[in-house]
């Protein structure tokens, strides 16, 4: 670790919060739809709906929906990269009861017909907090390895996840589950204390009412 990483993220300015920390956002909406994102609809709250243009908070969180890091030199010209991709973005004022001035709610459309929407919060230093996936609360910063899991809420799909890991020797540092209803779809967010290899991501996704595993990992 260098000076510069100990003082702030390695990024494309002008600051962490509005910009690294929007970019891991955008990022992190990417990587749960899990294709090329072809529509975006991006409501902003606080300092984030005040400011974004001047701090660059939109060309920050296009850069992260078409799947840039904080330290991309494209991250200025992701507007025009967007279009050129053909991503068609909106963005607006979003209003949410004592939400953080940071927050963002993205909802994405990919280009074979997949949907998500991720609400998460610049905390600073280029840190984020994830705190909603498809309409479920959620917590998770991805500053550690972890899998995101949509299933159907069945009894047993816990302990079958969780004995899978530990099958592994792999240890869970926090589990979270979240669903809007009973017996309904449901997402085990879940941050490890190592990371893991592809045959472990296969595997979990072989058990019986998991829909989606996604796995990622810090910086990834």
């Amino acid at each position: 670790m260098n000076i510069f990483e100990i003082i702030g993220p390695i990024m494309i300015g002008p600051s962490s919060s509005h910009t690294a920390g929007a970019v891991r956002m955008g990022r992190v909406a990417w990587k749960i739809l899990g294709e090329k994102a072809i529509k975006a609809d991006i409501g902003l709250v606080g300092s984030f709906a005040m400011t974004y243009k001047g701090h660059g908070t939109d060309k920050a969180l296009i850069a992260g929906i078409l799947g840039m890091k904080p330290d991309d030199a494209r991250i200025p010209k992701s507007l025009d990269i967007a279009k050129e991709m053909g991503l068609q973005y909106e963005f607006s004022q979003a209003k949410i009861p004592n939400a953080h001035p940071n927050t963002a709610m993205i909802e994405l459309t990919g280009e074979k017909g997949a949907r998500c929407d991720v609400e998460g919060v610049s905390v600073g230093g280029g840190n984020i907090l994830i705190t909603k996936l498809n309409g479920m609360k959620s917590t998770f910063t991805g500053s550690a390895p972890t899998l995101v899991i949509a299933h159907q809420d069945r009894s047993g799909v816990v302990a079958a996840v969780t004995g899978m890991l530990s099958h592994f020797g792999i240890n869970i540092g926090s589990l979270r589950l979240s669903r809007i209803q009973k017996n309904k779809p449901a997402i085990m967010t879940i941050e490890l204390d190592t990371n893991i290899e592809k045959p472990v991501v296969q595997v979990l996704r072989q058990i019986k009412d998991v829909v989606s595993v996604i796995y990622m990992q810090p910086g990834s």
